[in-house]
């Protein structure tokens, strides 16, 4: 496996890099992207996620913004764990990023539609996202590239056995 700059090390590792990196998790509900970010970015990054707020809160789109300014104004790295599908999403996260002299990366995760229903369909709860939500997200899902304003692109794979395969998305 790959690990690509700035993708977060060992909860152990000394600090990061003076700049700040804004890491942006793209891809499908149950592609993979909460448990790559708990491998990758424990204990490096600030996690900002709308699933993690109360599921009665208002004005979420609002409230991440808010946290992940707080924290890069802080300093501190940060990333996104949502489906984050499309520019609507990613723009105010790139100028939030710029805007603190943040590193901006993509972790694109390739939509895999049989395993990430298949998973979804074996969640529990408020875990398993309505069909419904995730064939909306699917089709508003478009890969991101560096022309998007990412200072990086990197492709995300599960590998079969138990982890990740992560690798520069050499997209145009």
């Amino acid at each position: 496996m790959t690990r690509p700059p700035g993708a977060g090390a060992p909860a152990e590792a000394p600090p990061g890099p003076a700049v700040p990196e804004l890491a942006v998790l793209v891809g499908l509900q149950a592609s993979g992207k909460s448990t790559f970010r708990a491998r990758r970015f424990a204990g490096t990054h600030t996690v900002v996620s709308k699933d993690l707020f109360p599921r009665s809160a208002r004005h979420k789109q609002r409230r991440q913004m808010r946290l992940v300014e707080e924290a890069l104004e802080r300093g501190r790295s940060v990333v996104v764990d949502n489906t984050n599908p499309s520019p609507l999403e990613w723009a105010p996260l790139i100028a939030a990023g710029r805007a603190h002299g943040a590193r901006v990366v993509a972790y694109w995760f390739p939509p895999d539609v049989p395993d990430a229903l298949a998973r979804n369909a074996a969640r529990r709860g408020r875990e398993r996202v309505p069909d419904a939500g995730f064939f909306d997200t699917l089709r508003r899902l478009r890969r991101p590239r560096r022309s998007d304003g990412f200072d990086a692109v990197w492709q995300v794979r599960i590998d079969g056995r138990g982890g990740f395969d992560v690798r520069p998305d050499d997209a145009p």
